[in-house]
């Protein structure tokens, strides 16, 4: 029963992704050709909010659901780790049209090519988890 409430939400996320156009090939095609700012307007407002959300769950030492302190640890960038995804994730961003994020909510508008999609991220996650360790991280 627990899980029904991140059903509830996945579900308005995908709602959210699909009213706000998000899933849109179109959108994210005038996106990288320079011709709207409806997608940089959508990721930079997605940026922001997670900024806020980061700030707030520091200053209110928010928990999990589980009760255990969030606790978010400073990153070093590393160059290349950086580019090497990059330029992976870019692909798959380009060879489909979607990020991953919206991958469910485009198999629940009825685009079932993205099952193709949904299966490919699913085995490289398998991979990268396979070869992580000779990755440069």
């Amino acid at each position: 029963m627990k899980l029904v409430k991140f059903l509830i939400l996945g579900i308005a996320f995908g709602i959210i992704l699909t009213k706000s156009e998000a899933l849109s090939w179109y959108r994210i095609h005038e996106m990288f050709h320079f011709q709207s700012f409806h997608m940089y307007g959508l990721l930079g407002s997605a940026i922001a909010t997670g900024m806020i959300s980061v700030f707030l769950i520091k200053k209110f030492k928010v928990k999990t659901v589980t009760g255990e302190v969030i606790e978010i640890k400073p990153k070093e960038f590393k160059w290349k780790a950086s580019i090497i995804g990059g330029i992976i994730f870019g692909l798959g961003w380009g060879l489909t049209g979607a990020c991953p994020g919206p991958i469910y909510a485009l198999i629940g508008t009825g685009s079932f090519a993205f099952v193709v999609v949904l299966f490919a991220a699913v085995i490289g996650t398998y991979v990268y988890g396979a070869i992580k360790k000779k990755l440069p991280h």
